[in-house]
């Protein structure tokens, strides 16, 4: 049973070359990276289209299942440490666009006690970040084409950045309301819908942003046909 179809004719990116053989049988590609002696990380996750799925709850820094059906969509996953931080990329090779319906899914988890810095570059289709659990010291999510939804409910004991770029498509976003939420929004947002926030002088603010020692700093820009922010 095919695991992610992404009608891709209906979502062109126009940066990249067409793939014109026809799908084959679905593979599995399975890869992980142990933690080292980083004291953080930065992850690239770069995916042209199809589906990814990312959560934390890895005892290595990274344990990923993916799985497709071009063979030469198989990802690329590069690690290297360079001083303190390590360096983690996945990256969809180039070509990634299709006139055929296809299978294409990442399924990735990723340490929670290392702090990590994530960055997903998504061109189309739909992607799950379930990041709550994670030491996260900044959030990028640049959208292309399809549906986001970021999960980062939890108990950060931190301040961090979010930063998510559009893109067309739709963006839910799901915040911890215990600590405090600082949200603003600019460009070509076609409409922000938010639930627990309310807006003082332009910027979505929440009940603990008040008292909190830990606050989120959230900024969504681009074309965005939809977001939402719940703070909830």
């Amino acid at each position: 049973m095919r695991t992610a179809l992404v009608p891709l004719a209906a979502l062109a990116l126009g940066a990249c070359d067409v793939y014109k053989a026809a799908p084959g049988p679905i593979e599995h590609f399975q890869k992980s990276v142990d933690l080292d002696k980083s004291e953080m990380a930065r992850v690239q996750l770069k995916m042209g289209a199809g589906k990814m799925i990312v959560e934390g709850g890895s005892a290595k820094l990274m344990e990923g299942d993916f799985a497709y059906d071009i063979p030469s969509w198989k990802p690329t996953v590069r690690y290297n440490a360079t001083g303190f931080r390590g360096e983690l990329l996945i990256e969809q090779p180039t070509g990634a666009k299709s006139t055929n319906n296809i299978a294409y899914e990442w399924n990735i988890k990723l340490n929670d006690k290392l702090p990590v810095e994530l960055s997903a570059d998504l061109g189309a289709g739909e992607a799950h970040l379930n990041l709550g659990s994670m030491n996260l010291r900044s959030v990028k999510v640049e959208m292309g084409v399809g549906e986001v939804n970021l999960d980062l409910r939890g108990n950060p004991t931190h301040d961090f950045a979010v930063d998510i770029q559009g893109g067309v498509g739709h963006a839910e976003v799901h915040l911890p309301p215990s600590v405090g939420i600082d949200a603003t929004a600019e460009g070509g947002i076609g409409h922000i819908e938010t639930r627990g926030l309310e807006n003082r002088d332009g910027h979505w603010v929440n009940a603990a942003h008040e008292h909190s020692p830990v606050t989120i700093h959230v900024k969504v820009q681009g074309g965005i046909g939809h977001i939402a922010l719940i703070a909830e």
